[in-house]
């Protein structure tokens, strides 16, 4: 189930802050932290290769924002949509926090 779309968090002028594409909820109650990524093609490893270790702090910081809002957090997981021309693949818990 969707919950939120473009969740962003602003870290200031100089530093880049981070934005999470889609948080979603899983039957089983998790919350879900989904990056969104399209290529063209599959050239250069792809959508999910683009989802480099950088992006992936900043995809950890904007979740540690939202998840302030709750007093207990609930289980939480990253996951990946990777695009590549007309192949799609979503990669459940694609990377730890």
């Amino acid at each position: 189930m969707l919950v939120q779309r473009n969740y962003r968090v602003a870290r200031g002028p100089s530093a880049r802050g981070g934005e999470i594409d889609l948080v979603m909820r899983d039957r089983d109650g998790t919350l879900v932290f989904v990056e969104v990524r399209q290529r063209r093609g599959s050239a250069h490893g792809g959508a999910a290769a683009s989802v480099t270790t950088a992006k992936q702090r900043r995809l950890v910081l904007a979740a540690r924002h939202y998840l302030l809002r709750f007093a207990a957090p609930p289980p939480c997981r990253f996951d990946v949509l990777a695009i590549d021309g007309d192949s799609l693949t979503w990669l459940q818990a694609a990377f730890d926090a």
